[in-house]
């Protein structure tokens, strides 16, 4: 259960006003604080059925209610980019007053499943599991600033077994629109869409899956973008000397970094202190070219981590960077990336992402949508919480705290700190009585 006082109260209730706006109808914006109400709070299952649950006391209006709200999210016709515009700008208005935006991260998750009949599911490897299992998988574009880090888009990535059936595209009711695109297709779909919204622009991040097609990074580029992405051992780049001229032939970015090793070129670096040791490894930093009959021509930074015990290296970057940028400046930059899975975690742990049990297309994006706003209030929540000045008089502050701990006790589950009230946030937001009303009608 989410616990909020007054002054919080006022702000999802514009925040609730403001998505209201696009999605027009009235029972529809009415279902939707619902089912808001109903990732915000303490049940273990985030489905449709406890959802109704919750604004329905009357047993004999249960099933009328619980029917509505799946409409909502399975079929209603809501523009799922309007939504998520919305909760973008109104979590990164917040996070920029503090600091400005250094990252987008593109990454994927997976959300498992049983049986072969979801939208998109098949065998196929998933980080999440770190094997090859039976999921769906979803791409994600967040937008990071030093401490803070938002997801904004979310797009479920279809295999060529389910764009390719016409029987499956029916019964999935995936758009005649939706043709099989790569998880970079997708990535740099997403990334249009954010600069078309107009969110401030950062660097892009992304792991070798995305990083290593070359027709992936001329897209960014030509998109006026730079980027820090991951690219397989294999990748093949040209050495530069002092004046950005070429050296010797192409080499792979694994032979450049044993030839690296052999001459104790890798230094130290600790990114980041953890809670229980610093996080640290040894890296390379080169000037390249990528070669290659389709690759970019311009000076890039290779970035080689090598972790301890490890016979090889662990991770390559490229990155389009300024050539005056530090090594230390780099490497923090590209390590921000790995706080995207901190970010699944809280939304699959905390807001059920992962707890659709829908099997079709549209409702699939529609609950996505629906923590993804819930995510971008929390996150402004979080920052208003804990300005600058704040954050330096409480020194050394507990875990539950820090900026990226997770969301049980940033806003989940207990009173703010230091009040001597508090108030359960679904009852006290103004207008939610009538929106029950709407919704068990």
């Amino acid at each position: 259960m989410i616990f909020m006082d007054a002054a919080g109260v006022r702000r999802i209730e514009g925040y609730l006003a403001r998505i209201g706006e696009v999605l027009g109808n009235a029972k529809r914006r009415a279902s939707f604080a619902v089912y808001a109400m109903g990732l915000f709070g303490s049940a273990e299952r985030k489905s449709v059925e406890p959802m109704a649950a919750l604004v329905c006391r009357n047993p004999k209006k249960m099933d009328a209610a619980h029917q509505r709200l799946l409409h909502f999210v399975s079929s209603a016709p809501w523009d799922d980019r309007a939504v998520r515009r919305v909760a973008a700008h109104y979590a990164i208005g917040a996070m920029v007053e503090r600091e400005p935006v250094e990252a987008w991260i593109l990454d994927d998750t997976g959300f498992l499943k049983q049986g072969t009949h979801s939208v998109g599911v098949q065998r196929q490897y998933t980080g999440s599991a770190g094997k090859i299992t039976n999921c769906q998988i979803g791409v994600s574009l967040s937008v990071a600033t030093r401490t803070e880090h938002v997801p904004v888009d979310f797009e479920l990535y279809l295999p060529e077994s389910w764009t390719e059936d016409p029987a499956r595209r029916k019964e999935a009711r995936i758009p005649d629109s939706i043709q099989f695109r790569t998880k970079p297709q997708l990535g740099i779909a997403m990334v249009r869409r954010a600069i078309a919204d107009g969110l401030p622009r950062g660097v892009v991040l992304a792991d070798s899956a995305y990083g290593s097609s070359s027709e992936f990074r001329q897209e960014l580029r030509e998109l006026g973008l730079d980027y820090a992405v991951g690219v397989v051992p294999q990748t093949a780049v040209l050495l530069l000397d002092a004046q950005s001229r070429c050296r010797g032939d192409p080499v792979s970015v694994r032979d450049l970094a044993l030839q690296i090793e052999a001459r104790g070129g890798f230094c130290r670096c600790t990114w980041r202190k953890g809670t229980k040791q610093d996080l640290t490894a040894r890296f390379a930093l080169r000037r390249v070219t990528p070669a290659g009959a389709n690759a970019e021509r311009d000076a890039q930074w290779l970035l080689i981590e090598w972790r301890d015990g490890e016979r090889e290296p662990a991770n390559y970057f490229l990155a389009t960077l300024p050539e005056n940028i530090t090594k230390r400046q780099l490497i923090r930059l590209v390590m921000q990336r790995w706080r995207t899975e901190r970010v699944y975690e809280d939304l699959k742990g905390e807001l059920g992402l992962d707890h659709f049990e829908g099997r079709r297309f549209p409702g699939w994006h529609h609950h996505v949508s629906v923590a993804l706003c819930c995510y971008a209030f929390i996150v402004a929540e979080r920052v208003q919480r804990f300005p600058p000045s704040t954050r330096r008089s409480l020194g050394h502050y507990p875990e539950h705290l820090a900026t990226r701990a997770a969301l049980r006790g940033q806003l989940h589950h207990r009173p703010p700190l230091h009040r001597s009230h508090h108030r359960r946030m679904a009852p006290s937001v103004p207008g939610m009585s009538s929106t029950a009303e709407l919704v068990t009608q």
